[in-house]
């Protein structure tokens, strides 16, 4: 991957486009963009425009905003950055998985390429962060991530709990605290009258876990904020996203 760096400002914008497309899989619409990178409406639409004339967005009237090819490695740059430091502050300063957005946030417009690539060595050419988002490899290519935010199962459906949304520090906290990991085996149950809490079973995978009720894991109820920001499914393969 090689991208030519751009202002801060800009790969902010570059990167969130790039985020809430991947995450909702789609066009963005600038209030989005704008309620994400917290600025106002006119501020992100002054923006788009800019990036627009830069040939690094495109922006139809009454559509959604969507990365041109070269917007699109400009953004996979700051994210390959950003989800490789997320990974070194883990493994290598043993900083919590709640610590690590914030300050990989102020540390990927510094990190120079050639620093990059030795962290990226060091930790073994890692394909996910911390979080289970994958990582671009140098070439914009990325891992294969199949899997379904956990209310868009079936009830009965479940899967291994590969990715969890880092934007909410105390989603991963509370995670933390019920000893809640990327490995973990989340079946869907019902969801309580409502719009009430989602029933799930959760049965811990790891090795040397610690043991739960019963062979077939425990029932646990969690909000729709906590549900929306897990991902459950299988990952697999690298390609092109």
């Amino acid at each position: 991957m090689s991208a030519e760096r751009l202002s801060e400002s800009v790969e902010n914008y570059l990167k969130t486009i790039f985020l809430l497309s991947e995450r909702w899989e789609g066009s963005v619409g600038v209030s989005a963009l704008a309620e994400r990178l917290r600025v106002s409406s006119p501020s992100a639409s002054g923006m788009v425009r800019k990036l627009v004339d830069a040939g690094l967005v495109d922006h139809a009237r009454y559509a959604g905003i969507t990365l041109t090819p070269a917007g699109r490695a400009s953004a996979l740059a700051v994210v390959r950055r950003h989800r490789l430091l997320e990974m070194f502050l883990v493994t290598e300063l043993d900083l919590a998985w709640d610590e690590v957005h914030e300050e990989a946030e102020e540390l990927e417009h510094a990190v120079s390429d050639r620093l990059l690539d030795r962290i990226d060595t060091r930790l073994g050419h890692p394909r996910f962060d911390p979080h289970g988002d994958p990582i671009p490899a140098r070439d914009g290519t990325m891992p294969v991530i199949h899997a379904r935010r956990l209310p868009d199962l079936r009830y009965g459906e479940g899967g291994t709990l590969v990715r969890v949304d880092d934007t909410d520090p105390e989603v991963l906290r509370f995670l933390d605290a019920h000893d809640v990991r990327l490995g973990d085996r989340v079946d869907l149950l019902a969801r309580r009258p409502f719009e009430g809490p989602f029933v799930v079973r959760l049965r811990r995978c790891r090795e040397q876990a610690r043991p739960v009720a019963g062979d077939g894991g425990a029932e646990h109820e969690w909000g729709p904020t906590l549900a929306m920001a897990l991902w459950v499914g299988a990952a697999e393969g690298a390609g092109s996203d």
